[in-house]
């Protein structure tokens, strides 16, 4: 996917990903190591009534999941930062997660004409449908060169 692959109005959806007890477990052992994360015990008497995915790793696990959803691999210059990010319902063990996205804005470069800047608003879904967090993320992204 290149900067003119993703015009304003362009989505997509992605592949979906469950996260298990054990992946949650593990992921916070190192990046969010609070007791609802952790400890099945503590989170059942927390006021998530459970085990629960830290934000980060929803939006890891959705990050990842765009990723494979298309080849970036030319194509991408990294991104100057993402805006609104929101957790909206908590993720349990066993949620399945998938993102649906939206192409809402980009924009030619003026100075290097061999890039874009493209704004997607991803939203993150479980398998009740229900959004379970969301975020918009700006991808500095390669035009298609003109051999292909």
């Amino acid at each position: 996917m290149y900067f003119d692959d993703m015009p304003v109005g362009f989505t997509y959806e992605t592949a979906s990903r469950t996260l298990s007890a054990e992946a949650i477990k593990t992921f916070a052992a190192e990046w969010d190591a609070q007791p609802f994360h952790l400890d099945e015990e503590a989170a059942k008497a927390s006021v998530y009534g459970g085990l629960i995915a830290s934000g980060f790793h929803t939006i890891l696990t959705a990050f990842t999941l765009t990723l494979a959803a298309f080849d970036w691999s030319k194509s991408s210059m990294g991104s100057p930062g993402m805006e609104n990010v929101r957790w909206i319902l908590p993720v349990h063990a066993g949620d399945t997660l998938r993102v649906k996205a939206a192409v809402v804005g980009a924009k030619a470069s003026r100075s290097k004409p061999d890039r874009g800047f493209v704004e997607v608003q991803y939203d993150i879904y479980n398998q009740k449908d229900e959004m379970v967090a969301a975020y918009r993320a700006t991808h500095m992204l390669r035009r298609r060169p003109q051999a292909e």
